[in-house]
């Protein structure tokens, strides 16, 4: 498990719920519940680690609590 922030809000547009990772750029999931939405979040933010890393781009550490809240 990774210890990037996670937030997860209810999309009405979408009808789902939307688990968005604020630290990697353009990272987030969504699911039909909150834990599908986390559980998808996780597997995201691998691959988008794991892209990164192929393209040679930096990963940021995870920093907790959301700083610009």
């Amino acid at each position: 498990m990774n210890n990037y922030e996670i937030i997860i809000f209810w999309s009405k547009d979408d009808n789902c719920f939307i688990a968005e990772v604020p630290e990697l750029s353009g990272c987030m999931a969504d699911g039909k519940t909150q834990m599908e939405a986390l559980q998808n979040a996780q597997t995201i933010i691998n691959d988008w680690i794991e892209t990164a890393k192929q393209l040679g781009r930096n990963i940021p550490e995870p920093k907790g609590k959301l700083m610009f809240a």
